[in-house]
């Protein structure tokens, strides 16, 4: 693995961009959540794929394809961002965070289960908490079965965060962003059923929010029990995919959780909310999610609140 770009601030978060081979790109990033300082929580977000082939109608990481990470190359990307930090392998941290969320669904590359698995032993670090967010393609049951099982072993007692992406409530919009077959509400909740243990942290329900994508409160209520799951909500964070697809964000960052009905309507029905917003600086460095600084390098321009800081590249992203 070798870097070839890298940008962003150490007190916010630092995107880095390697090759593992000819057209062979990842981008991994380490993040802090102020106000919170290092040692009581560091985010790494860790690619899964080569690209991604689902496309969603508002991440830059979609549009090409290189296949799967092996075990090696996602472990490496973790290990590059330890090594800088904690050369001896101890994290003090007391959350550290791993997010396989940068670039790729990971439901679709089983080394990422090799990866969980080996987790607990490559470091020492009390406040290991995994995190895997999917949109849970049609097709994957394998790797869920199996993901159960790690969780059970390795993570149970809150020591795992588990998010299905579903972004509307209307089936039929939720296909227009998510332009894939993936699982059913139904099965959604099944699993979901079967995944929360007592002690565990609830199932998120994560809803990236465009303007007049639906979320009905009614619905959720027929398959996801508030005793089980919550809900996040999100803004469309700045893309090149979101603009050419013309969507907005319903999140306004200026306003307060209690202005918004959704959310109003959501916890009347007895769902705890979390209105995640996070640090404005990360959508400026890019390295929010759906953001993909590689896109802004091959396709530069002007996308209003992302993507301001210089990324330093070697002249290979550019051939």
């Amino acid at each position: 693995m070798r870097i070839i770009a890298s940008t962003g601030r150490d007190d916010v978060a630092t995107i880095y961009v390697a090759e593992f081979g000819p057209g062979e790109w990842v981008e991994f990033v380490e993040a802090v959540s102020p106000p919170f300082p290092r040692d009581k929580k560091w985010v790494l977000l860790i690619s899964t794929l080569h690209g991604c082939p689902v496309e969603c109608v508002m991440c830059d990481a979609g549009g090409f394809y290189q296949g799967k990470i092996s075990k090696e190359g996602i472990i490496s990307q973790i290990d590059y961002l330890v090594r800088k930090r904690y050369p001896d392998g101890v994290i003090p941290c007391k959350q550290f965070k791993i997010q396989f969320s940068r670039m790729g669904e990971p439901a679709l590359n089983p080394e990422v289960l090799d990866v969980l698995e080996e987790l607990p032993d490559l470091y020492d670090a009390p406040g290991l908490m995994p995190s895997l967010s999917t949109i849970a393609p049609f097709g994957t049951d394998q790797f869920f079965n199996r993901l159960l099982e790690i969780k059970n072993k390795h993570y149970s007692g809150g020591n795992f965060q588990f998010q299905f992406s579903i972004h509307t409530t209307d089936e039929s919009k939720r296909r227009e962003i998510v332009p894939v077959k993936t699982w059913d509400f139904e099965k959604m909740s099944a699993y979901g059923e079967r995944f929360y243990e007592e002690g565990d942290r609830k199932v998120t329900l994560n809803f990236a929010l465009a303007a007049g994508m639906p979320v009905d409160a009614s619905v959720l209520q027929c398959y996801f029990s508030p005793d089980k799951f919550l809900i996040k909500i999100t803004p469309i964070n700045p893309t090149y995919k979101a603009l050419d697809s013309g969507l907005s964000s319903y999140v306004d960052i200026s306003k307060d959780k209690s202005d918004y009905k959704v959310v109003r309507d959501l916890e009347a029905f007895g769902y705890q909310v979390i209105l995640s917003i996070g640090e404005i600086e990360e959508n400026l460095i890019g390295s929010n999610c759906g953001q993909f600084v590689m896109r802004h390098i091959s396709r530069p321009g002007e996308i209003a609140g992302g993507y301001t800081y210089e990324v330093e590249h070697d002249e290979i992203l550019n051939n």
